[in-house]
């Protein structure tokens, strides 16, 4: 992830596209220069995209997975905190340690806010745990060029010789027709 933020502020990169249908990739997404796109959906998603689908910009995005959960990273989130409260809840309030202990003094109307704050309360320090999970390492150091980890191809013999072995010669045919245009 730290390359898509090292890259994506660099001049000769138009866009960053990250190609994955995984909820935490959200929080990366920078309008203009990092974008999420699902595959199976055909779906781009900046900035406007995030919000529209979990309710949070994308920096709430650890906060809201946090709080819900996310079965696919093993994160189990807070009881009672579901999709449409906790984006309610972070669309104020953005963190986990913003939203105030006691459902009395929020800003927002959410069903169950006593409940919600008591069980937030109560497991406060896991759901900053599980917020730590789910936030991207943006510090780990790429060494590697920008002109270096540009696309120069294909290696159409590696490639042949691969696809052969796995008896998907239509694959090694459609990369070559894609470089040939």
């Amino acid at each position: 992830m730290s390359g898509a933020m090292k890259y994506g502020t660099d001049a000769r990169v138009e866009r960053v596209l990250l190609c994955s249908p995984d909820k935490d990739l959200a929080q990366a997404v920078e309008d203009g220069s990092i974008v999420c796109f699902d595959r199976r959906k055909q779906e781009l998603m900046d900035e406007q995209g995030v919000i529209r689908k979990f309710g949070v910009r994308p920096a709430s995005i650890p906060d809201y997975l946090a709080l819900v959960g996310d079965a696919a990273d093993g994160i189990p989130g807070i009881p009672r905190w579901g999709a449409k409260s906790t984006a309610t809840v972070l669309a104020h309030y953005e963190k986990i340690e913003t939203i105030p202990a006691d459902a009395a003094d929020w800003a927002v109307d959410v069903r169950g806010a006593k409940a919600l704050a008591a069980n937030l309360a109560e497991r406060r320090d896991d759901a900053l745990l599980y917020r730590a999970l789910a936030t991207l390492r943006t510090d780990v150091p790429i060494l590697e060029t920008l002109d270096e980890l540009r696309w120069n191809g294909a290696d159409a013999d590696a490639l042949r010789d691969v696809c052969a072995e796995l008896a998907w010669e239509r694959f090694a045919d459609e990369v070559a027709r894609y470089e040939r245009s």
